[in-house]
Order: C-alpha cells, then structure tokens, then sequence
C-alpha cells in the first residue's frame, strides 16, 4: 500500500510518502505562499527521491480542512487532479485529526486534545479528542472569550495547541485544568498519510468528481466599495 499525501491547509506546505502505514519520505516548507508555487515540485520529488514512481500509488490522501480557504483550493485542487490523471483513489482527512495525531501518544489516556487552527480575530477552528485520537466535541468555529470551553475544563484537563492555541492562552492561561504545550504543532502530511492508511483499508475513499474542501464557514469578503463619479 503506497499513499501519497498533501497538507496545504495553512501557510505552510508538506507532502508525504507513506508505504503499508510507515513514512518514508517528507518535505515540508514552512514559508508564505509556497503551496502553488512549490506542491507539485514536492510532491514529485518526495516519491521519485524514495524510489517509487507516481503509477506505483495505491492512493492520495489530503487535509480536507478546516483551514485557509486557498491552500485547502490547492490541495484538493492538486489531489483530485492526480487521482484522474492516475485512476487513483481519493482520501481525505480531517486537519485537526491530523493534528492530534502528532501529539496524542504524549498525554495521560484521561486528557482532552484541541487541536485549534486560527481563524483571524478572536476565532479559531477546533475539535476535541481523546488521546486515543476519538473524537468527543465535532470541528466548529469557535469565538474564543473567558467561557470557553468552561464545561469541558470543570471536568478535565485539555491541551490546546496549534497556531490559535495562542488566542486561548491569554483568556485561559489561568485555569489549571488548561495546558498550553510551547511547541507550536503545524498541519503536516506525515500524520494525514498516517491516518490515510487506516481510511484506505477501510474503504474510505471520496468521490473525486464530487468532493469540496472541508472549509467549515462561508467565504467572506468585503463588499466592493461604490465608484465615485
């Protein structure tokens, strides 16, 4: 089982090589803008440099979001551009699943893990899981204020992480039962082709003609002003 697997759903840009669920290769570039620029170099590389070729893929797997609303566009764009050009399957994983997957084998079995993705302002997309990586409380936006997750906390400790994470620290930071790990987790392809493995024995695939990014609100912008004459 060869997966190939993409992560644009924040600024920065990852793709992964997975064989029978063990990575074996990855490249990850942390810089503005690179998933246009950079994704199919990536990707191309990661699978040539680990000596396969892109025929021998059983699947692609990419971060559905939530996330930014033009890197999840060119993932997804990419992804399902492969699979049609391949006749390769699609999988798609949840990014805050992702996430967690980098984190969970690191806490108690009894903590909750929030995964959050900033969303600008006082907003951020977030999910809760257990550490077995089962999800307990569905991916939301979330205004973040001094009630926050209060109900959650009353009964168990949580650690928030990822790049929103931040926006919680200064409204929680004062609750014991909220812990705030100091390294910054990033969405990356290692753990969705990690989690891809498991959806594709599963059967888990998508449809290729049909699937949208995950973006979990509206596209927004701001109204056009009126010419002035």
């Amino acid at each position: 089982m060869l997966i190939l697997s993409l992560d644009t759903s924040t600024a920065a840009c990852s793709v992964a090589l997975h064989k029978d669920g063990t990575l074996v290769g990855c490249y990850e570039l942390f810089t503005e803008r690179t998933s246009a620029a950079m994704l199919t170099t990536l990707l191309d590389n990661v699978v040539q440099h680990s000596g396969f070729t892109l025929s021998q893929l059983d699947a692609i797997a990419v971060a559905k979001g939530p996330g930014s609303y033009t890197g999840l566009r060119i993932g997804i764009s990419t992804a399902k551009g492969l699979c049609f050009a391949l006749d390769k399957p699609l999988l798609a994983i949840n990014t805050l699943a992702g996430m967690t997957e980098q984190i969970r084998a690191h806490y108690p079995a009894n903590y909750l893990l929030c995964p959050m993705i900033d969303a600008r302002r006082m907003e951020v997309y977030c999910a809760l899981f257990e550490a077995s990586g089962q999800e307990v409380s569905p991916t939301s936006a979330q205004i973040i204020d001094e009630q926050s997750f209060s109900d959650w906390l009353a009964k168990n400790t949580v650690v928030f992480f990822g790049d929103g994470a931040e926006k919680c620290r200064a409204v929680l930071a004062h609750t014991p039962a909220a812990i705030f790990p100091e390294q910054l987790i990033i969405p990356s392809a290692r753990t969705i082709g990690k989690l891809a493995t498991g959806a594709f024995e599963a059967r888990q695939f998508e449809d290729v003609v049909t699937f949208e990014p995950f973006y979990l609100k509206d596209f927004m912008t701001n109204k056009p002003k009126k010419a002035i004459l």
